[in-house]
C-alpha cells in the first residue's frame, strides 16, 4: 500500500510518501518540503499569526493535493512542538480541518521520542542492544532509552534548535555571527535543564548504542565530515563530540549566512546551526557519550512503522 505522512513541525512542513507492507521495509516514492518556518510566526503572547497560520493552510493544501496525485491510500497528519504550545493552536487546526478535511494530530513531545525511538530500534535491530537515542528539532529535544521497541524513558525539553536561536542568538537569526556571551548563557542554560533528564536516563541503564536522528544532527554531522546525502542512506555516519566541540569554535566565528554556503547546510536552517550545536554538545557532554552514529529514520518512518504494525492488529 501506498502511505503519506504530513509532518507539521517548528521549521518544515515534511510530506512522506512510501510504498510499504507489515513486516517489509518502507520505500521512499515521493518527498516534498514547505519552509513555514512556523514556530517563528508565534509572538510572545503565544499565538500564531494569522501570516503563519495562512501559511501553513496552503502548504497542507498543497500537500493534500500531491498525496491524491501519488495514489496514496492512507494519509496521517502530524503536528509538534510549535502547534501545541501555542494557545490558539486547536482552533487554527480546526479551521485547517474545516479547509482541507485534514485532521492533524497534534503528538506530545513524549510520543516523539516514542516514535523516534520506533524507527531508530528498527533501523539498527535487536543486535544494538540498550538504545539510547537523541532528536533535536526546531522547538524541542527528545530523548529516549530502552532495551525494546518501546522505550524505558521518553522525555522531551524545550531545547530545539530554533527556540534557543529565537531567545539566545537573535544576531544569528538575523544572519549575523552569534554572540559568545550568548553561546555560554545558552550551554548554561541546556545544562541546567538536561541535568535532571540525564538522571533519569542513566537509570535505564548503560546504552550499547547512543543513536542521532533528524536533520540538525545530520547537518552536525556532515559539517564534522561524515558522507554526504549523495552517498546513500545505509552509508554509516558517526558524530564525535570532538568533532562537535570543534564545530562549536568555528561556527562562533561566523556569520549564518556564511553558514548557508557550507556542504549540507541548507539556507533556511543555517542560522539555528550555533544553537543546534550547542545542545548537542551539552547533550553529548552530560551524559558522557563520545560519539553517535547517525540514523536516516527518524519520526516520521515511526509513525509509518506503527500504522503498519495496526494493519496487522499488532
Amino acid at each position: 500500500m501506498r502511505l503519506g505522512v504530513l509532518d507539521v513541525g517548528s521549521n518544515t512542513v515534511h510530506l512522506l510518501v512510501v510504498d510499504a507492507h507489515r513486516g517489509a521495509h518502507p520505500t521512499p516514492m515521493h518527498d516534498d518540503r514547505w519552509a513555514v518556518r512556523l514556530a517563528e510566526h508565534v509572538g510572545p503572547d503565544d499565538v500564531l499569526s494569522r501570516v503563519g497560520e495562512k501559511a501553513l493552510l496552503q502548504s497542507v493544501q498543497e500537500a493534500c493535493d500531491q498525496a491524491e496525485k501519488q495514489g496514496c491510500d492512507d494519509f496521517m497528519a502530524l503536528a509538534t512542538s510549535a502547534i501545541r504550545e501555542a494557545r490558539n493552536g486547536q482552533d487554527v487546526l480546526d479551521r485547517i480541518r474545516r479547509s482541507t478535511g485534514v485532521e492533524l494530530q497534534v503528538l506530545t513531545g513524549e510520543d516523539e521520542a516514542r516514535l523516534t525511538f520506533l524507527a531508530v530500534r528498527r533501523w539498527f535491530g535487536w543486535s544494538a542492544g540498550r538504545l539510547l537515542v537523541l532528536d533535536i528539532g526546531g522547538g524541542s529535544l527528545e530523548l529516549a532509552a530502552g532495551i525494546d521497541e518501546l522505550p524505558d524513558v521518553a522525555l522531551s525539553l524545550p531545547l530545539g534548535a530554533g527556540r534557543m536561536t529565537r531567545r539566545f542568538l537573535p544576531d544569528a537569526l538575523a544572519g549575523g555571527r552569534p554572540d559568545l556571551a550568548a553561546l555560554a548563557e545558552l550551554d548554561e542554560h541546556a545544562t541546567a535543564l538536561l541535568e535532571p533528564a540525564v538522571e533519569k536516563l542513566r537509570a535505564a541503564g548503560p546504552p550499547d548504542l547512543v543513536a542521532a536522528t533528524s536533520k540538525t544532527f545530520r547537518t552536525l554531522a556532515r559539517l564534522t565530515g561524515a558522507a554526504p546525502s549523495s552517498a546513500g542512506i545505509r552509508t554509516p555516519r558517526e558524530l564525535s563530540l570532538t568533532g562537535l566541540d570543534q564545530l562549536v569554535r568555528f561556527v562562533s566565528r561566523i556569520e549564518s549566512g556564511a553558514l548557508a554556503e557550507l556542504p549540507g547546510v541548507s539556507a533556511n536552517r543555517a542560522h539555528q546551526v550555533p544553537a543546534g550545536a550547542t545542545v548537542a554538545a551539552a547533550s553529548m557532554r552530560l551524559l558522557d557519550v563520545p560519539f553517535v552514529r547517525i540514523c536516516p529514520w527518524a519520526l516520521r518512518e515511526g509513525v509509518i512503522l506503527r500504522r503498519l504494525d495496526s494493519l496487522g492488529g499488532a
